[in-house]
């Protein structure tokens, strides 16, 4: 499947609150992926990644959608060039929600005409439920990648093993080796594919490489799994009653991606999507954990075919 060639042009907008060790007003980026002539002029398809990820994530996705719409990837909160907050505990979904309806609203400004779809892989996909549950936020489709109302306390135990850990490399090719080592769910990838996937990951300072991301945003999972762990089930065990009532009350037509060896979606939590609030259409690939990167020709088609529909 082929999209444009074209590339993406980064933007920000203003957002409530400040800047880490700063009192300037903080930016939220994204990169804006203009559409192809043909393209619904009225339609944004906007793309937000999972917890440690960053927007160039959706190159291949977004090159292939903007023959439909106009695309934007977010860099949330903390990563990519978008600013680090200055309170570590508030690197949670209710910001990020608060700081893409911010973009959403500005969007909506410049034409009221406007139709949003969502893309939200993991972390995305649970902003992208607390922007859906909203009918104001007038949410056309929504692509879950590999998330649910439910999370699992082993999942979020392994993402807390090498969160915020800080490395730093000695070249962008053990870099990326070290991202292959913390992300063998996302299946297999050739070698191109991953270094694409992987030098956007990376900032070079004096003749080292470091991850993009903001450590401290690993504050609030550390809090979490470092409970005891009877504790942080409950807690997790709460959450999870607010993210299905937020599930409960989407009515946009919802497509759930899953890799079929996911430590984070199940099979069960999936099938209770297909069957509650939205029903989800779950579409799952094989040999694929979490989570799907969306860049392989069968994860592709399967968004774009839906979001084709009217």
């Amino acid at each position: 499947m082929s999209g444009s060639s074209q590339m993406p042009e980064l933007r920000f907008v203003g957002v409530p609150g400040p800047v880490a060790n700063s009192g300037q007003q903080r930016r939220l980026a994204y990169w804006d992926w203009m559409p192809q002539q043909g393209a619904d002029a009225h339609r944004v398809v906007v793309c937000v990644h999972g917890l440690s990820r960053q927007g160039r994530d959706f190159d291949v996705l977004a090159s292939a959608l903007t023959a439909q719409a106009r695309v934007i990837a977010v860099d949330v909160a903390g990563r990519g060039f978008s600013d680090w907050l200055a309170d570590p505990m508030t690197y949670q979904v209710g910001t990020y929600a608060a700081d893409v309806g911010s973009l959403i609203a500005r969007l909506r400004s410049e034409d009221p005409m406007l139709q949003i779809d969502w893309i939200g892989t993991s972390m995305g996909g649970l902003i992208g439920m607390a922007l859906a549950a909203q009918p104001a936020m007038g949410i056309r489709r929504l692509v879950l990648n590999d998330v649910g109302p439910v999370l699992q306390w082993e999942a979020l135990r392994r993402i807390g093993t090498y969160l915020g850990l800080n490395p730093s490399f000695a070249s962008e090719q053990e870099a990326a080796d070290y991202l292959w080592s913390i992300s063998t769910g996302f299946g297999p990838h050739c070698q191109q594919q991953w270094m694409a996937l992987s030098r956007p990951m990376l900032r070079e300072r004096e003749g080292r490489w470091w991850l993009h991301y903001d450590p401290a945003l690993a504050v609030p999972i550390r809090a979490l799994t470092d409970m005891d762990e009877s504790v942080g089930r409950q807690v997790v065990a709460d959450g999870e009653a607010a993210l299905w009532a937020l599930y409960d009350a989407i009515s946009a037509p919802t497509l759930l991606l899953r890799g079929a060896d996911s430590d984070l979606l199940t099979r069960e939590t999936a099938k209770a999507m297909s069957e509650r609030g939205p029903r989800a259409r779950c579409v799952e690939f094989q040999g694929v954990g979490h989570a799907p990167t969306l860049v392989v020709p069968d994860q592709v088609a399967a968004v774009v075919g839906f979001l084709e529909q009217a």
